[in-house]
C-alpha cells in the first residue's frame, strides 16, 4: 500500500472526483435542474440554448475555482492548526520534564 505522500505524488488522491453530497437535498436538487434544463431546450431556440449552456458553464467555472480555494484554504488552516497544537505539545512536555 501507497504512502498518502505516494499517492499525492502519482495524482491517486483527486478528492474533486470522490466527493458526492450526503445532504438528502442533494439527489432531488440535480434532478430538478435536469427537469428545468429539459424545459429551456424546449423552450428556447437552439442557439439561445447554446448561449444558456455557455453562461451555466463559465458559472461551473468560476464555483469550481471557488471550491478549489476553500479546499485549499481549509486544508491550510487545518495544517496550521496542527503545527500550534503540536508547538503547544512540546511547551507543555517541555514545562513536565523541568
Amino acid at each position: 500500500m501507497k504512502s498518502m505522500l505516494e499517492a499525492l505524488f502519482y495524482g491517486d488522491i483527486r478528492p474533486e472526483e470522490q466527493v458526492v453530497p450526503k445532504n438528502p437535498e442533494y439527489r432531488s436538487i440535480s434532478r430538478r435542474l435536469s427537469e428545468a434544463m429539459e424545459l429551456w431546450k424546449e423552450k428556447l431556440s437552439s442557439e439561445d440554448f447554446n448561449q444558456l449552456e455557455a453562461m451555466l458553464d463559465l458559472r461551473n467555472q468560476s464555483e469550481s475555482i471557488y471550491a478549489t480555494n476553500t479546499f485549499i484554504n481549509g486544508f491550510q488552516l487545518g495544517a496550521l492548526i496542527m503545527m500550534e497544537v503540536y508547538t503547544a505539545k512540546e511547551d507543555l512536555l517541555q514545562d513536565i520534564k523541568q
